[in-house]
C-alpha cells in the first residue's frame, strides 16, 4: 500500500500562484510515477500532470502546459506542483495518485489521496 497526502491548496485571486504537495508513504519505490489530478463541481476528474519518482520525465496535460511545473524531493518522497497563473477554470478539488510503473501515463493509477480544494477567484 501506499499512502499519499496533499497540502498546499486554498483562496487565491486569477492571476496568482499556489504549490501543491503530495507527500508519498508506505511502499513506495524509486520505479514509480506520482501524478496530479482535478476535479470541479459538476465535471469529470481530468489529468493534470506526473513525473517519474527516478529519472527525468515529466508529463502535462495542455491545460497545464507553460503554467504549472512539477519538481519532487526523493529524500522527503514528496512531489510539488507548483501553479502559476491560476484563472477561474483551475478551481477544483486536485488528487495525487501514484503509478506503480515508472511509465508515464494519464490513467492507470493505483493509489489516490484526499484531495486538496484549489478556489481561484476572479
Amino acid at each position: 500500500q501506499v499512502q499519499l497526502v496533499e497540502s498546499g491548496g486554498g483562496l487565491v485571486q486569477a492571476g496568482g500562484s499556489l504549490r501543491l504537495s503530495c507527500a508519498a508513504s508506505g511502499r513506495t519505490s524509486s520505479n514509480m510515477a506520482l501524478g496530479w489530478f482535478r476535479q470541479a463541481p459538476g465535471k469529470e476528474r481530468e489529468f493534470v500532470a506526473a513525473l517519474r519518482m527516478s529519472g527525468v520525465g515529466t508529463l502535462y496535460a495542455d491545460s497545464a502546459k507553460g503554467r504549472f511545473t512539477l519538481s519532487r524531493d526523493n529524500a522527503k518522497n514528496t512531489v510539488y506542483l507548483q501553479m502559476n497563473g491560476l484563472k477561474s477554470e483551475d478551481t477544483a478539488v486536485y488528487f495525487c495518485a501514484a503509478r506503480l510503473s515508472s511509465m508515464l501515463a494519464m490513467t492507470g493509477y493505483d493509489y489516490w489521496g484526499q484531495g486538496t480544494q484549489v478556489t481561484v477567484s476572479s
